[in-house]
């Protein structure tokens, strides 16, 4: 199978600005047909996407994957829940983590790798307050200016 020059690397941009990231896991996605087709056009959000346990199992809540447009009848749910695909190791640290005060699991960014299989990172995170994201945004100014400053120098 001929794999795609294309690659497939959607972000969750809301991520670093609401929370702190701390621990990031690679997850496998339990996917249908379409939704894979749909995740290689490209035609996912990550936006309003968490993460939650469910019978000791983890899912990805609210994450949108658009149908496939050239599906049929068996075309997917947008908004389903998908499981992901953890080692039993890995989701004990989680679940014991998550019930500690104050965090939670979100979807960072979604990926196809080298073998052609859909990815998620996700990441431990614990939620800023509104005087953290002023920090962060004064932080991404700043070096917003200095990449111009640099920039601009070069051209010269």
């Amino acid at each position: 199978m001929a794999h795609q020059a294309k690659t497939i690397n959607i972000k969750n941009k809301k991520a670093e600005y609401q929370y702190f990231l701390m621990d990031r896991f690679t997850a496998g996605i339990q996917l249908t047909g379409t939704e894979i087709k749909s995740i290689r056009a490209g035609k996912v959000s990550l936006g309003e996407a968490y993460c939650a346990f469910e019978g000791g199992e983890l899912f990805l809540k609210n994450a949108h994957i658009a149908e496939y447009e050239f599906g049929t009848y068996a075309n997917h749910n947008p908004k389903r829940d998908r499981k992901l695909l953890l080692t039993r190791r890995e989701l004990k640290k989680l679940q014991n983590k998550v019930k500690e005060r104050g965090l939670t699991i979100i979807p960072v960014l979604l990926f196809i790798n080298e073998n052609g299989l859909a990815k998620v990172e996700i990441a431990l995170a614990k939620g800023k307050h509104y005087y953290d994201k002023r920090e962060t945004l004064k932080k991404s100014d700043a070096k917003k200016d200095i990449n111009r400053a640099t920039k601009l120098y070069r051209e010269r």
